[in-house]
């Protein structure tokens, strides 16, 4: 999350207003050159959230020098928008443009999460993003870097080359497969929710197509919602089933554990890490943490009331939370219990759980089928209400050796009893065989049954199975 000195000793990193500064909340900025090189040494890429669409609301100074900085009569939820195609806005896009090179150049950071780009306004030739974009990888000198992008109407611009009138970004995020996933996972439909059933096929096209949304007509938003992307590989779609915003959207900002079932979270979890996309977790989600994470920011006096109103509002629109007794229980931000029931305890952490997403994790680097990261070679099918396959064909030769078949049921133990889909069918003269389950002891579970007999299968509940082709005998 951000790291740009904010107003105040903690919060989400948001309300940054000296963008060349780590805040001081951290430590200093060689401890943050020392972080960065101690992940490299461990093999890890580090990504930094940056906020580029508004400045903070306490203590942003570069209206003091001059007002050419924001837009004139252009605004958006969080405050003045930045000029980046007015009057004057040279050099505020250099400014900007500067600032996301300077964290690649002199933290090597490996790339940035651009902060909701839909709000950064721009008409020209040449939008700030893409220039953003050609920035980062100058700054990198050759080092691979990954720029992902928040944008909540779905333009895929962002992730189109510079010939196809795109900004070269490498990923967005997929909100819809969020949404469709939390809803199959909760049964909740409240608010921007509404729009999405949980099926299946919402799920299978999600991971084939990106979003689900692409110009059709979107009944929260009361208009079409989303651009075309069918033709977009399956890596630019960044998928997650929690999130810091999506978490912190809740009455106590509880995580999916105390939301779904273990067997349904343990499913859906293959589901995510396996598919083509790329996946994302959430802090503590890899171990299963039960710590809530909700909204908090220090802000004091007119403005910290101001902060607590606004976030009440914004909770309304769930209808759950929109009565007198929910609203009464919304955690102050401004308190600073509010921010430390927050923090992760690495003593909690659940074995079963770090051993799924360890495990899962290990599959989807090794087993062909699953690294080449490709949707066009992945195929699927509604087994039920709930319950879906999807066959994985990693064209490696070999009869289908190397094909896999990943079959996820949310819903009770399902019968399949005639089986008249292709999919399941394995390769000629191979069989199927169970590589990996979502119901092994070690995840929690109560271990695999058999599959499947000569006349049918037996999908257990709220699992997922990878089978792989064997020799029959």
């Amino acid at each position: 999350m951000p790291l740009a000195e904010f107003a105040g000793t903690f919060g989400w990193g948001y309300d940054g207003v000296d963008l060349w500064a780590p805040t001081r909340n951290y430590g200093t900025p060689d401890d943050l050159r020392r972080f960065v090189d101690r992940a490299h040494a461990l093999g890890v890429g580090v990504i930094l959230d940056v906020v580029y669409n508004h400045l903070g609301p306490d203590g942003a100074y570069l209206k003091a020098f001059a007002p050419d900085y924001f837009s004139r009569g252009e605004g958006n939820e969080w405050g003045d928008a930045l000029n980046f195609d007015g009057p004057r806005s040279g050099p505020v896009r250099e400014f900007f443009v500067a600032n996301a090179g300077y964290w690649i150049e002199e933290f090597h950071f490996d790339g940035l999460r651009i902060d909701a780009a839909h709000a950064i306004h721009d008409t020209s030739t040449e939008h700030v993003l893409a220039a953003i974009g050609r920035r980062v990888r100058e700054a990198a000198r050759g080092r691979a870097t990954l720029i992902v992008a928040e944008h909540e109407p779905q333009d895929t611009r962002l992730v189109r080359a510079a010939g196809d009138g795109g900004y070269g970004l490498d990923g967005v995020w997929n909100d819809d497969f969020h949404h469709t996933a939390r809803v199959a996972l909760t049964g909740q439909q409240e608010a921007y929710y509404r729009d999405y059933r949980g099926r299946p096929q919402e799920l299978i096209s999600a991971l084939r197509w990106g979003y689900l949304y692409q110009g059709q007509w979107y009944r929260w938003q009361k208009g079409p919602r989303g651009t075309p992307g069918l033709d977009l590989p399956a890596a630019s779609f960044v998928l997650c089933l929690e999130n810091h915003d999506q978490v912190a959207n809740t009455l106590s900002g509880t995580r999916l554990p105390a939301l779904t079932s273990a067997g349904r979270l343990r499913a859906m979890t293959a589901l995510m890490l396996l598919a083509p996309g790329t996946p994302m977790l959430f802090q503590g989600q890899e171990f299963g943490s039960l710590r809530p994470f909700l909204y908090f920011a220090d802000h004091g006096g007119e403005l910290g009331a101001a902060v607590r109103k606004g976030r009440s509002d914004f909770l309304r629109q769930f209808p759950s939370l929109a009565g007198p007794e929910a609203q009464a229980q919304i955690a102050d931000p401004a308190a600073r219990e509010t921010f430390t029931r927050c923090k992760l305890d690495r003593s909690e952490a659940l074995e079963a759980a770090l051993a799924l997403h360890r495990d899962l994790l290990a599959l989807r680097r090794t087993d062909t089928a699953f690294a080449q990261q490709r949707a066009d070679r992945m195929y699927g099918a509604v087994l039920g209400d709930h319950a879906l396959a999807l066959r994985f064909r990693a064209g490696g030769g070999g009869g289908g050796d190397d094909d896999r078949l990943l079959l996820v049921n949310l819903g009770i133990d399902l019968e399949l009893s005639p089986i008249p889909e292709p999919l399941l069918a394995p390769p000629a003269g191979r069989t199927w065989r169970s590589l990996w389950s979502s119901d092994a002891i070690d995840y929690g579970g109560t271990g695999a049954p058999a599959l499947a007999t000569d006349a049918s299968w037996i999908l257990p509940g709220e699992s997922a199975l990878v089978l792989a082709p064997e020799a029959a005998s």
